[in-house]
């Protein structure tokens, strides 16, 4: 897969990229993906596989080795991707919203140090936002950073964070001023390593804690971080070089995040409308196909409509998050939608497919267990209303 800048891949660029991929995930993918979801086994020849397609920098800029590319087409590739196993795209999305936080946000010395790193997949991670007892309210961390001479020294606990055992690397949320009021303004957000990029020794005082066994989402390690006096470089690792940035910073890295995941609901969603289409037609009951039942043929109706309208919502929001202007309305509305959308639509291919539904020989079981993390995923979908409630009145004043 070549690199291609942002604005300057054509359409028989995106088809090739697409085409390229939909190859690889039919010939490497489609053969192994029950298996290593079943027995929840990380996909390392996989993961390799997808550091050779790019796409562990496919959102950063080519001038640090990434592809380049928009959202629009970012989020075409997660599609089609999590129609065949959402857990893999869940590995490089939430790589990609720890270097877009350093892409926007960092210094130009921490661009040239980390970026390239991250876009080859030498360096790997993901977002270090939630604790045990703060996920949402991210004001409510007690990670804490102080700084020490020309480091940070690190203590606290991160949990449910992606990447955390296979992963190196981490764009971590801390507090730097605990007693700052409001809490925010205490934020701040530092990259920190499992291991010493330059020479690839482990560092002292940052260790994983256990893995985390999910109901779905399985392959990729969800996992614990824990710093007792783990200390960082602080002008490579605190993110712009300024404290007191770091709520904004994971605001902002989230809304990337958002849309990935309202792109994986959408496969999850097409993925389980194609199996029970395909299984009315074959299923008899009565002395006919069961889509010539009223009962199922208004469920599929639901389940396409509900379908392509998510699939929209994606596409409006990776579009308006492509112009660079401030979209957590639009990534909300399309992230609301979707998840929600996979959850029934998964639901009602598990009542169409009956008992076969429910057997782990058939798709359907795994899309009905990984899609309700999707109203959970990068923020709850009751605050995603919220959000786009305060937005919309935001933008309409009276």
């Amino acid at each position: 897969m070549a690199a291609a800048e942002n604005h300057h891949m054509t359409d028989s660029d995106e088809r090739q990229m697409l085409d390229a991929i939909s190859k690889w995930i039919e010939k490497k993918v489609a053969p192994v993906a029950m298996q290593l979801e079943h027995d929840d086994v990380w996909p390392a020849d996989l993961v390799e596989d997808m550091k050779e397609m790019g796409l562990f920098g496919a959102l950063i800029d080519p001038e640090f080795g990434g592809l380049g590319l928009t959202a629009t087409t970012y989020s075409k590739i997660v599609t089609m991707i999590a129609e065949e196993w959402m857990s893999l795209t869940g590995i490089f999305n939430s790589h990609l919203m720890m270097a877009q936080i350093v892409q926007r946000f960092g210094t130009q010395r921490q661009k040239e140090y980390w970026l390239p790193r991250f876009a080859t997949g030498e360096i790997r991670g993901g977002l270090g936002l939630t604790e045990p007892d703060a996920g949402t309210d991210l004001q409510a961390i007690r990670t804490t950073a102080r700084r020490a001479g020309d480091k940070y020294v690190v203590n606290g606990a991160k949990t449910w964070i992606s990447n955390a055992i296979q992963g190196h690397a981490s764009a971590l949320l801390v507090k730097t001023d605990p007693g700052a009021e409001p809490r925010y303004s205490g934020m701040s957000m530092l990259i920190v390593t499992k291991m010493n990029p330059e020479t690839g020794e482990a560092l002292p005082g940052i260790r994983n804690g256990q893995k985390l066994e999910k109901l779905g989402y399985k392959g990729i390690d969800s996992g614990e971080f824990v710093f007792e006096d783990y200390e960082c470089d602080a002008e490579l690792s605190l993110v712009g070089g300024v404290e007191g940035q770091g709520f904004f910073m994971a605001t902002g890295g989230l809304e990337i995040g958002r849309i990935n995941i309202a792109a994986r609901s959408v496969g999850i969603a097409r993925r389980a409308l194609r199996e029970s289409v395909a299984y009315a037609q074959t299923r008899k009951t009565m002395g006919k196909p069961i889509c010539e039942h009223q009962a199922i043929q208004l469920k599929l109706g639901d389940m396409a409509a509900r379908t392509r309208a998510a699939e929209l919502l994606v596409e409006d929001a990776a579009r308006a998050y492509d112009t660079g202007a401030r979209i957590d309305m639009e990534a909300g509305m399309a992230k609301y939608f979707a998840s929600e959308t996979a959850v029934e639509v998964a639901t009602e291919a598990m009542r169409i497919h009956g008992g076969y539904g429910y057997s782990k020989e058939y798709v359907i079981e795994r899309l009905y267990r990984d899609a309700p993390l999707m109203c959970i995923g990068e923020g709850t979908n009751e605050m995603q209303r919220i959000i786009i409630a305060k937005q919309l009145v935001k933008r309409n004043p009276v």
